[in-house]
């Protein structure tokens, strides 16, 4: 039987994603989030209006989308609540959050340089993605109570870097999936991936079709 239920927040399930940007000063900012998903080599990611990592990507058009694995959740906890913003948000500091300028250092973890951008890469993270912004928009727009606090940002990829222990055999260009284990967040709590449960009639499409412009348009660059 199914109920009529009205839970605070809809987060079924996506990976988390730490996203390291570059401060006004030249520093590194890094922080976690998993409100995002993935079309070819685009993605949407929603951020707090008020966050540093927000400022950052709105400022310099750009950011790496580092995918940490289970093997990276405690660094991703350590992150969880701190912010770049000083002095912190309203809403953060009742939510318990502090703010922490070297992120990568409370996290133990080890700024990368990117080939085609000024942000860095997480060394630690299996999965880097350079990416420039192609477009934003305001989330809730039509809702005077709602409007202006977050914001969706369109990001298009230009590197990615993957580990070698999660590429398929045989192939550098695909990631196994029976190799490659994110840390996915489900209602506020870490969670990994299981074995595959069926066999998958989507599976059968080579990747190559699902291909765009994009993708081209990364190799070209130098």
């Amino acid at each position: 039987m199914h109920l009529n239920s009205s839970p605070a927040i809809l987060y079924f399930g996506t990976p988390v994603v730490l996203i390291s940007t570059v401060n006004e000063d030249g520093s590194y900012n890094l922080a976690p989030m998993s409100s995002v998903f993935w079309l070819g080599w685009r993605c949407m990611i929603g951020l707090s209006m008020y966050s540093k990592t927000t400022q950052n990507i709105l400022r310099t058009g750009e950011c790496v989308l580092n995918l940490p694995s289970v093997k990276q959740v405690e660094a991703v906890n350590l992150l969880a609540k701190t912010t770049g913003v000083n002095p912190v948000p309203s809403a953060k500091f009742q939510r318990g959050y502090r703010y922490e300028k070297e992120k990568f250092d409370i996290a133990g973890l080890t700024p990368q340089p990117s080939e085609t951008i000024m942000s860095p890469r997480v060394l630690e993270c299996p999965v880097q993605l350079e990416a420039v912004v192609e477009g934003t928009h305001g989330l809730a727009q039509n809702d005077p109570a709602l409007s202006g606090r977050i914001i969706t940002i369109e990001l298009r990829m230009q590197r990615v870097h993957l580990d070698e222990s999660i590429i398929m055999d045989g192939n550098p260009n695909r990631v196994d999936p029976d190799k490659w284990r994110p840390l996915i967040m489900s209602f506020q709590e870490f969670y990994g991936l299981g074995e595959k449960v069926h066999y998958s009639t989507l599976g059968e499409i080579p990747e190559s079709m699902y291909q765009t412009k994009d993708l081209e348009r990364a190799q070209m660059m130098v």
